[in-house]
C-alpha cells in the first residue's frame, strides 16, 4: 500500500546537500584512466576533440537520470531490478564483466596516483599507489555512508584543478570556441578509435550501477523517505532534486574533460607531442611547456580524482554483487552486517593494488577494460530504457517521451561507438 504521509520539508538544506549522487557519479567519471584519455585526444587531434564532450553531456545526462529514477522510484539497485525482471544469464554476465572490467580500472587509478605522487614528491610509486588503495578500502568500510557521502562531495573539488591549469597557459578562445562547434572531423582509423575511447570513457557502466544504488542509499538514510511506488507523494521534489543533480554532476564532468582537452591541446599538442599512454605522462610533458604550477595542477588532480573513483569503482561492483545474488548491501551497514558486500569492495581493491606488482602491462590491460566497458554497456543500457519505459517496474513513474528519446540516442550512439571499435580491430 502506498504511504500517503506528508514529507516534513527541509528550508535549511543548501544547495550542496541537495547535490549527491550524480555530483559524485559525474566526478568519479574524470578517474585518473578517464585523464589518460582525454590527454591523449587533446594531444593527438588537438581542438578537434573538443566536440566530444559537448555532444556527449546531454546524452549522459539522459541515461544517467535514467538510472536514478530506477533506483529511487523503485528502491532498489540496477541488478536486483535485472534479476526480478530479466533472464539470469543476462544478469550474470552483465555483473561478472562489470566487476572484471572495474578492477582492472582500479588498477590503472592507484598505478597513476602512485606515479603523481612520485612527481611531486619523489619516492616509491607502488608503496604510495598501496597506500592509496588501502585508504579508500579503510575509509568505505569503516566509516558510515552519511559521513562518508560528504567525503566525497569535497573530493569533486579535486577536479577544479583541471580548470585552473587552463588558465595558467595562453588559450587562444575564439580558434577554440570554432574548433568546437564546427570541427574538422576525420574517418581515419586513429581519430575514430579515440573518439570511441571518449565516448567509452564518458558512457560507463558503472556510474550507472553507482548512481541508482547512490539513490537507494540516500533514501535508507532518510527516515522519512520512501521508495517513490509506495510513496508517490514524494516524488515531485526527489525527481526534481534528481534532474538537477544530474544536469549539474555530468555537467561538472564533461566541464572537467573540456579542459583537460584544451590544456593537453594548447601545450602538447602545439609542441608536437602526440602520444599520451597515462595522466602521469600528461603531467610529466606539462611541466616544461605550462610551468611547475600547471604541472603541480595537474598532478594533484589525478590524486584528489583517484580517491574519489575507486570507492565508486569498488562500490559499484559489490552493489551489482549484491544485488545478483540477494545479498544485505548498504555503505550504512556495519561490516559484519553485510559481510559479502565489503568483501567485493574488499577483494576488488586489493586485487586491482596487487595487479600493480604483476608484469601485467597496465596500458594494454586499462584498454581491454575499455573494451569490455564498451561492450556491456550497450545491453545494461537497453535493459535500462525498457525497465524505465515499464509500468510494472515504474508504476506511474514511468519515462518521459523526451527522456526516452534522448536515453535511446545515448544507447545507439553507444552501440555505433562499441561497432566502430569492433571493425578498428
Amino acid at each position: 500500500m502506498a504511504d500517503t504521509r506528508p514529507v516534513p520539508p527541509h528550508p535549511q538544506d543548501s544547495w550542496l546537500k541537495k547535490l549527491g549522487p550524480g555530483l559524485i557519479t559525474g566526478a568519479a567519471d574524470d578517474d585518473p584512466s578517464g585523464i589518460a584519455t582525454y590527454s591523449q585526444a587533446g594531444a593527438q587531434f588537438g581542438f578537434n576533440m573538443l566536440w566530444t564532450v559537448l555532444f556527449t553531456y546531454p546524452l549522459m545526462v539522459g541515461i544517467q537520470i535514467v538510472s536514478a529514477r530506477i533506483g529511487r522510484v523503485s528502491g532498489h539497485g540496477l541488478a536486483t531490478n535485472i534479476r526480478r525482471h530479466y533472464p539470469a544469464w543476462l544478469l550474470y554476465a552483465v555483473v561478472g564483466l562489470l566487476l572484471i572490467a572495474n578492477t582492472i580500472n582500479i588498477a590503472a587509478d592507484v598505478a597513476a596516483m602512485g606515479e603523481a605522487l612520485t612527481l611531486i614528491v619523489g619516492g616509491p610509486a607502488q608503496v604510495y599507489a598501496v597506500a592509496f588503495g588501502v585508504v579508500s578500502l579503510l575509509l568505505q568500510v569503516f566509516i558510515p555512508y552519511r559521513r562518508y557521502v560528504r567525503i566525497l562531495k569535497w573530493l569533486t573539488l579535486a577536479l577544479l584543478a583541471y580548470m585552473a591549469t587552463a588558465f595558467v597557459i595562453h588559450i587562444p578562445w575564439s580558434q577554440v570556441l570554432i574548433s568546437a562547434l564546427r570541427p574538422q572531423l576525420s574517418w581515419k582509423p586513429e581519430y575514430v578509435t579515440t573518439v570511441v575511447a571518449v565516448f567509452g570513457t564518458t558512457i560507463s557502466p558503472y556510474l550507472f550501477f553507482w548512481q541508482a544504488s547512490q539513490e537507494v542509499e540516500d533514501q535508507l538514510a532518510d527516515p522519512h523517505a520512501r521508495p517513490l511506488l509506495k510513496a508517490p507523494q514524494q516524488a515531485g521534489s526527489n525527481l526534481r532534486r534528481i534532474r538537477i543533480d544530474t544536469w549539474v554532476g555530468m555537467g561538472f564532468s564533461n566541464l572537467v574533460a573540456f579542459f583537460i582537452i584544451l590544456t593537453t591541446a594548447v601545450t602538447l599538442n602545439r609542441h608536437g607531442i602526440t602520444d599520451i599512454q597515462t595522466s602521469a605522462q600528461a603531467a610529466t610533458a606539462l611541466r616544461p611547456l605550462a610551468g611547475e604550477f600547471a604541472f603541480m595542477l595537474f598532478s594533484a588532480g589525478i590524486i584528489g580524482t583517484g580517491l574519489l573513483a575507486i570507492p565508486v569503482l569498488a562500490g559499484s561492483s559489490a552493489y551489482a554483487m549484491a544485488g545478483a545474488f540477494k545479498w544485505k548491501n548498504s555503505l550504512e551497514r556495519k561490516p559484519k552486517n553485510a559481510k559479502q558486500f565489503y568483501a567485493i569492495i574488499a577483494v576488488s581493491t586489493l586485487i586491482g593494488i596487487a595487479l600493480g606488482f604483476t608484469a601485467i602491462d597496465p596500458i594494454k590491460a586499462l584498454y581491454w577494460s575499455a573494451v569490455i566497458n564498451g561492450v556491456i554497456s550497450v545491453p545494461i543500457m537497453v535493459v535500462m530504457m525498457l525497465m524505465a519505459a515499464r509500468a510494472d517496474v515504474m508504476g506511474p513513474f514511468v519515462i518521459s517521451r523526451a527522456l526516452k528519446i534522448v536515453g535511446w540516442l545515448a544507447t545507439l550512439m553507444m552501440l555505433a561507438a562499441v561497432l566502430a571499435m569492433l571493425a578498428s580491430f
